[in-house]
């Protein structure tokens, strides 16, 4: 399984939504679908200095099926997301209608 650093999280929040991360904290996360599991991983905290409506962000990363590669989610921490769980709602919502 490949594993990515802290840093190469502050990197997806900085190139996908600019300013500057600095790490807080992880959590782990559990994001249900009635009885089921829909997401389970940890999501790295980071507060986030000079972007204009954002002062935290949160990111993870999740491997693309049937590659070695993964792909990686930065969240900002702007109304309706104001925790790391809502992030993980957030993009397994925006997945899915991108499925669409």
């Amino acid at each position: 399984m490949i594993e990515v650093t802290v840093d190469q999280l502050a990197e997806a929040i900085e190139n996908m939504h600019g300013g500057k991360a600095c790490f807080v904290e992880a959590e782990e996360i559990r994001e249900f679908s009635g009885e089921r599991i829909a997401w389970q991983g940890i999501v790295h905290i980071f507060d986030l200095a000079g972007h204009p409506t954002a002062t935290r962000a949160y990111a993870w990363s999740s491997p693309i099926e049937g590659s070695d590669k993964r792909r990686f989610y930065a969240v900002l921490h702007v109304p309706p997301v104001s925790s790391p769980a809502d992030a993980v709602r957030a993009a397994i919502v925006a997945d899915h209608k991108a499925r669409r």
